[in-house]
């Protein structure tokens, strides 16, 4: 690329990016990011998440904020390695000379890691953010390993939507009715909008379908020459209309009529690094069986899901289960669901055992249901003698006390607040 090209670029995103406003998220930005430290500091997370505004904020707070770009720009589409000397010439000749570097969306460039490798031996701090969890533990790995400090973020939890919609709450406000019933108002439009930061600011009605489209069309189908177009739009359009829901590789290779399950795992794969949707092992001590059942499969956010699947926007149960998962995912928890001749959403592991046993449900007022669930969860607590678990439901709260084991029954507001 020319270097008077990529210095139009340069100046054109900072008069954009400045004005972002930034919402506080859950954990500070001094947890995520350390100004002092040496090493490269690594944001990644599904498009539109709100990185490069964490980016931006971290730039506010750091006396050195001129050497940023962003790479998902299309009049960047020509920028190759050798054109990483350009841009740190054009960083100099526009600014004072720096040692802080900012690189948004950096995996478009490919072989990148060793430019910012070079950076980093020379002294520089460096901050990157990208939106394919694979290609950049891989690189990292092979190049950078032991110089990085890796965080993911999320589109908006319920607290950090609160904050956006200017809800102040204080814990204690969970006991006055009227601050309760405004907070349950709020929930039930988080679970139908999600948590993406420019949706929720724009209310733009075919933002979200866009944002999956380009997604997946840029990040998988283009990324990874995929022919076979029509079967992966089909198969990750189920998945999301099935979310909550088993799903086997074999089982999906006959729905979509492929030749082996390698190509449905890869494709699994690929929808996941680019965190449009994860998903979680049936727990078992052996990782070959682990791996040999089938998964759940949970969608990176409820209002991108509805806004593709009325199937998914119809069944408030799974949109519910879907939210707590994201929760338990920000959290950094180890992940997994229980079965045995009852079932049981989320089991958590720590330390390679298991600490924590969560059903999820909408309501617990019909008998089956009420069976259904505590059967469950009682079922896994025993498994692995666990002394409490919790059941989380729309607006339900109760504690059980069965065979001296405890279970709380709390409003999904509630916990997730």
């Amino acid at each position: 690329m020319n270097k008077e090209d990529i210095k139009k670029v340069i100046i054109a995103q900072n008069e954009v990016i400045r004005k972002l406003r930034f919402i506080q998220r859950d954990y500070s930005i001094s947890t995520v990011v350390n100004y002092a430290d040496p090493f490269i500091q690594i944001v990644s997370g599904v498009r539109r998440s709100g990185k490069s505004t964490m980016v931006q904020h971290i730039r506010e707070n750091n006396p050195e904020q001129d050497y940023s770009i962003n790479f998902d720009d299309n009049r960047l589409t020509g920028f190759t390695i050798d054109d990483f000397e350009k841009l740190n010439d054009a960083f100099h000749e526009l600014f004072e000379s720096q040692k802080t570097y900012y690189f948004d969306e950096i995996q478009n460039i490919e072989g990148w890691e060793r430019f910012v490798r070079r950076l980093y031996n020379e002294g520089c701090k460096i901050y990157v953010t990208g939106s394919n969890a694979t290609m950049l533990s891989k690189e990292l790995g092979t190049r950078l390993t032991g110089r990085t400090i890796q965080s993911e973020l999320f589109p908006f939890s319920f607290r950090e939507y609160l904050r956006f919609k200017g809800i102040e709450v204080q814990r204690n406000d969970i006991y006055s009715p009227e601050k309760s019933n405004q907070l349950k108002k709020t929930f039930r439009n988080y679970i139908l909008n999600g948590g993406f930061p420019e949706y929720l600011q724009t209310d733009h009605p075919g933002y979200l379908k866009n944002l999956y489209e380009s997604i997946l069309y840029k990040d998988v189908i283009a990324r990874y020459n995929i022919r076979n177009v029509r079967t992966i739009v089909e198969m990750i359009h189920y998945l999301i209309s099935n979310v909550s829901k088993e799903a086997s590789y074999n089982g999906l290779k006959k729905i979509f009529g492929l030749s082996n399950a390698i190509t449905v795992k890869e494709y699994i794969a690929y929808f996941e690094d680019c965190y449009l949707i994860f998903s979680i092992n049936k727990f078992d001590y052996s990782l070959k069986k682990q791996l040999a059942n089938p998964k759940k499969i949970y969608c990176i956010d409820t209002g991108l899901a509805n806004s593709i699947s009325f199937q998914f926007s119809e069944n408030y149960g799974r949109q519910l289960e879907n939210v707590i998962f994201l929760q338990l995912k920000r959290n950094g928890s180890e992940i997994y669901y229980h079965k045995g001749k009852h079932e049981c959403d989320f089991v958590i592991r720590e330390n390679g055992k298991i600490v924590n046993a969560i059903q999820v449900c909408k309501s617990m007022e019909q008998p089956e249901t009420r069976s259904r669930e505590i059967n469950g969860l009682l079922e896994a607590m025993k498994q692995y003698q666990l002394q409490t678990g919790i059941i989380i439901t729309d607006d339900e709260e109760e504690n059980l006390n069965i065979n001296e084991l405890t279970i709380q029954i709390v409003p999904a507001w509630k916990w997730l607040f």
